[in-house]
C-alpha cells in the first residue's frame, strides 16, 4: 500500500478539503498506513498534477477557502486496479527482531527493557485495534458512516466487515508479538541467570589460531 492509495480510498467516500482528509486518514486508514500531514498534502498535489484528483475552492469561515479534493475517473481506476492487483511483498527491515538476535551483547536489564517496550507497545496498539473492531462493528465509526451513507444499503454488509476483518489481523499481530516478547523475557531470564548483571559476552572474539602451526 502506498499513501497515494490510501488517499484514493478515503476519497471514494466523498470529497474532502486536505485537512479533512488529514483528519479522516488518523481516524480510519492511519490506523494501518502511518503518514504524517506533510507528506499528505504534497501528495494531494501530485495526484492532481496526474489527473487522479481535481480540486476545487470552498469557503472556509467567514473570509478564507481551502482546496477540497474529489477523485476523478481515471482515480477510480487506478485504486479500482490496484485493488486488483497482488501486492508484491517488501523484504524485513525489523530492527527489534535484529537486536533480538543479539541479545547475548546486551546487559539483562537491557533485553528486559526492550522486551518489556515491545509488549507495552503492542498492547496498547491491538487497544486501539480492538476499539477501532467495535466501532465498525456497531457503526459509530465516523469514516465508515460517510461511507454507509454514500454506497447502497446491499453493499454494507462487505464494507463494515472486509474493515473489521484487516483489523482482526492487525489484532492476531499484535497478539503474537506480545507472546514473542514474553517467551523473550523468560529466555533472557535462563540464559542470563550465571551473569545477572552483564552480558553473556563482555569482550571481543577470540583471535583464530594460526592453522598453518
Amino acid at each position: 500500500m502506498s499513501l497515494r492509495q490510501a488517499l484514493l480510498a478515503l476519497l471514494t467516500t466523498q470529497s474532502m478539503t486536505g485537512y479533512d482528509l488529514c483528519k479522516s486518514f488518523r481516524s480510519s486508514v492511519g490506523f494501518v498506513w502511518h503518514a504524517p500531514d506533510s507528506q499528505i498534502y504534497p501528495e494531494l498535489r501530485k495526484m492532481e498534477e496526474v489527473g487522479l484528483v481535481t480540486s476545487a475552492p470552498v469557503p472556509w469561515g467567514p473570509t478564507t477557502t481551502k482546496r477540497e479534493y474529489t477523485i476523478t475517473d481515471a482515480g477510480v481506476g487506478a485504486f479500482r486496479e490496484w485493488m486488483n492487483t497482488t501486492l508484491d511483498y517488501s523484504r524485513e527491515r525489523d530492527p527489534v527482531h535484529l537486536k533480538a538476535a543479539y541479545f547475548e551483547w546486551a546487559t539483562p536489564e537491557a533485553t528486559r527493557d526492550q522486551l518489556v517496550a515491545h509488549v507495552e507497545y503492542y498492547e496498547a496498539r491491538r487497544e486501539q485495534w480492538l476499539g477501532m473492531i467495535g466501532e465498525l462493528q456497531d457503526h459509530s465509526q465516523p469514516t465508515l458512516v460517510r461511507r454507509l451513507e454514500h454506497f447502497p444499503e446491499d453493499s454494507w454488509e462487505a464494507i463494515t466487515e472486509f474493515k473489521v476483518f484487516s483489523y482482526q489481523g492487525l489484532v492476531a499481530q499484535a497478539e503474537q508479538q506480545i507472546e514473542w516478547a514474553k517467551r523473550g523475557l523468560e529466555l533472557s531470564e535462563r540464559l542470563h541467570a550465571h551473569r545477572p548483571d552483564a552480558a553473556i559476552i563482555t569482550g571481543r572474539p577470540s583471535v583464530p589460531a594460526d592453522r598453518s602451526a
